[in-house]
């Protein structure tokens, strides 16, 4: 006891409670959602988010404070997402098999997702910076947000959008899927990686190596088209 005790001291005073804290958090939402014989409803990441607030929230914790221990987590995000590219590498034949397919869907899914958010805002009534935070909502936070800020949106309002749009995708998205019978696993990384950037990506590698390598590339290029196409659609529609 005398040694838990110390240990605790030593992670109440130290930045690396809040990492400690989220790695905690995260396995219990693993171990949850193993439990719930992996149900997408029960995603790790939405557990784990839901525990990480409710103890911010109770221990009256601001973000800063518990960024400065978890930004551990979030700087091993870039060698992440450059990881992606090993189960890409082993599909690369069925990647170069499936350019065309690629082409065609990245860019009805980018424009899906693009043209389905602004539309749903403006009948709504949502202002123009709420309806440009809303529009790069399925691409990768940095990206959305570097778009966001460049048209004249939020950027912190579209991270937040960012987010919610990754793990809803990534809990309804196999859902839909199954209902929709779609079970090339290719496609079905596509759709998840198009729509939920990497927390859909990181759905799908949990499932299928090739599913995890079709989103990883379908997160990548959407963001790129997203970055390239929307602010020129935008000046060309008088945004």
């Amino acid at each position: 006891m005398t040694g838990l005790s110390d240990i605790w001291v030593y992670l109440s005073a130290s930045p690396l409670l809040h990492l400690t804290l989220t790695l905690v958090a995260y396995q219990l939402g693993l171990a949850a959602y193993r439990r719930a014989q992996s149900n997408p409803l029960v995603n790790p990441v939405v557990v784990a988010v839901g525990l990480i607030v409710c103890l911010l929230l109770i221990s009256r914790t601001s973000y800063e404070r518990y960024f400065a221990g978890a930004q551990f987590i979030h700087f091993l995000l870039g060698p992440a997402t450059v990881a992606l590219a090993l189960p890409l590498y082993r599909q690369i034949d069925h990647v170069r098999r499936s350019k065309v397919a690629l082409a065609v869907s990245i860019l009805a899914g980018s424009a899906t997702a693009t043209a389905s958010a602004v539309g749903i805002g403006w009948l709504f009534g949502a202002s123009r910076a709420t309806l440009i935070s809303l529009a790069p909502k399925s691409v990768t936070a940095p990206v959305a947000m570097a778009i966001a800020e460049k048209l004249g949106g939020l950027p912190s309002l579209t991270a937040v959008l960012v987010i919610l749009t990754g793990i809803i995708g990534a809990m309804i998205g196999p859902v839909l899927l199954n209902r929709l019978g779609i079970r090339d696993w290719a496609a079905r990384g596509l759709a998840m990686g198009t729509a939920s950037h990497g927390i859909g990506t990181a759905r799908a590698l949990q499932v299928n190596e090739v599913a995890g390598a079709f989103a990883g590339l379908a997160m990548g290029l959407n963001a790129l088209a997203t970055a390239v196409l929307l602010p020129l659609l935008w000046r060309l529609l008088g945004g």
